[in-house]
């Protein structure tokens, strides 16, 4: 039997639990004085882009700016791109956190989701709350390096999910500590022992995320102000001796012009800024089971499964789909880029001559994840669902999608430090599609500068000359191998 883990432990562990808090916003008598730009270019229709232009659309300050987003999706009317992160049948809907800042967001997000009519965001079948096992594997609360470990994780979100359910008027009951893997297995719905310590949170659930991007484009495109254009976005234009980005140089060739660019690329935001020492984009590994109505008809109830120690989740089968997926360290994808990401002139850290880039089904309509990642996904449904009529069924398909992490999980939400006129709104570090009703207003925040007080510190700039360290997400929720590349996994295929 694992070892118990005491409350003393689990306050000692290198990430705070507050469990009162509440989002802060700047004191608005001592913000600054804003003039908002004429003109604002986002790149990228992804949660970040459409969540921002949608919250640029409801401020005053900015009735009169012109608002266009460029996406490189390669079809007409299409936004975002098919094979962006948010494009898929279903994402996790949770408030489970260890940080209690991103709880709290994530709390905001969910009053969001939960608004089911059909006229809503949650309406329609976008949002099922159908409860969520958050779990871990017992051992250390820290690693060596002091960074969480993933029972650390755990242990502090349940903390967390009891200050929300309280706050929030739920009863404490719905938030169910799970402490063995007998315990679990009981309530995973599946006799699945996939984990030593857990708890059930009955009010978080998951999202069909595609359906819920294009409710969302909808809206953005029902209030008449936002352009949408189509096209890759190859290259900033700057004017070097105003230290200004002007807009941005499209793959046809033509220019865009803006008086603030917003870079809100997701993963091929590190291919047009360098943000060497601070995101990468990584790969990560998701499978497709079909299934037959019965088995539909007794998966559809189950909760959302995911063992942070390992990364791997399952969500709740829908149309006779089940996703199995991994929330990982991912591959890496390190390629040569035909012309350098934007830098600072004169720094002191040279420009990287190799940037990891995402490499998708539409880069190549056979790409299939490697056979590492394939074998992770066995081990899932072999741990969450131990039925045997599943354990040797093919998937369906199966796919890569691509994260852009930081160290910490924290995002990018800040004025680049030497050029004016550009902003960038990214390193979402693979949890920030929950945000999406909420994310645009605080980005909007952030560019009128009244960023929250909780993630001033964040969600900041950082600017460092460690160029030969390695970006690896250690927030405590990531399982598999640090530091695979994508282009040697796939040759074991071969």
């Amino acid at each position: 039997m694992p070892a118990a883990v005491s409350m003393k432990d689990v306050l000692s562990c290198p990430i705070h639990v507050l469990p009162d808090v509440t989002l802060t916003p700047m004191d608005p008598d001592i913000a600054p004085t804003y003039d908002p730009p004429a003109s604002i270019l986002i790149i990228g229709a992804g949660v970040f882009g459409l969540s921002t232009a949608l919250a640029l659309t409801k401020r005053p300050e900015f009735a009169s700016t012109s608002i266009t987003i460029v996406d490189r999706s390669p079809e007409q009317g299409v936004f975002p791109s098919r094979d962006a992160s948010s494009i898929d049948s279903s994402r996790i809907i949770r408030p489970d956190y260890a940080d209690p800042a991103y709880a709290v967001l994530a709390a905001e997000a969910q009053a969001h989701w939960r608004q089911t009519d059909s006229a809503s965001l949650g309406g329609e079948g976008r949002y099922t709350e159908s409860g969520f096992i958050l779990a871990g594997d017992s051992g250390p609360l820290a690693r060596e390096d002091g960074s969480p470990t993933g029972i650390a994780y755990a242990k502090k979100s349940w903390v967390n999910a009891l200050a929300l359910a309280q706050k929030e008027g739920r009863p404490l009951s719905s938030i169910r500590m799970l402490a063995t893997a007998k315990g679990i297995g009981r309530v995973s719905g599946t006799g699945g022992e996939f984990a030593d310590w857990g708890y059930l949170n009955e009010a978080s659930g998951w999202a069909d995320a595609e359906a819920s991007m294009k409710w969302f484009y909808e809206r953005v495109v029902a209030t008449g102000r936002v352009i949408f254009v189509n096209g890759t976005v190859e290259s900033l234009e700057t004017d070097e001796s105003a230290k200004r980005v002007t807009g941005v140089r499209v793959k046809d060739g033509s220019i865009l012009s803006a008086d603030l660019v917003l870079a809100a690329a997701g993963a091929w935001t590190p291919s047009l800024i360098d943000l060497s020492s601070q995101a990468v984009a990584t790969g990560q590994v998701l499978g497709y089971l079909d299934l037959t109505e019965e088995e539909q008809q007794r998966l559809e109830k189950i909760p959302v499964m995911l063992n942070v120690s390992t990364g791997l989740f399952v969500i709740p089968p829908r149309n006779r789909v089940l996703k199995v997926a991994r929330h990982a360290y991912g591959y890496l994808n390190p390629k040569p880029l035909s012309k350098p990401p934007l830098g600072i002139p004169g720094s002191t850290k040279p420009p990287p001559s190799l940037v990891s880039q995402p490499h998708t089904h539409l880069d190549d309509a056979g790409l299939a994840i490697p056979p590492e990642g394939e074998a992770a996904l066995r081990d899932a449904l072999r741990k969450i669902i131990p039925w045997p009529e599943l354990q040797n069924r093919p998937f369906a398909r199966t796919r890569l999608c691509w994260y852009t992490d930081t160290a910490t999980g924290d995002w990018i939400i800040d004025y680049h430090p030497y050029w004016q006129g550009l902003f960038v709104a990214t390193g979402g570090s693979g949890h920030a599609f929950k945000f999406l009703p909420v994310i645009g207003d605080k980005v909007v925040d952030c560019i009128m500068g009244k960023c929250p007080l909780e993630f001033q510190d964040k969600w900041k700039w950082r600017a460092t000359d460690d160029v030969e360290k390695s970006i690896v997400t250690e927030d405590g929720s990531r399982g598999g191998q640090p530091g695979l590349i994508l282009e040697y996994e796939l040759r074991t295929a071969q």
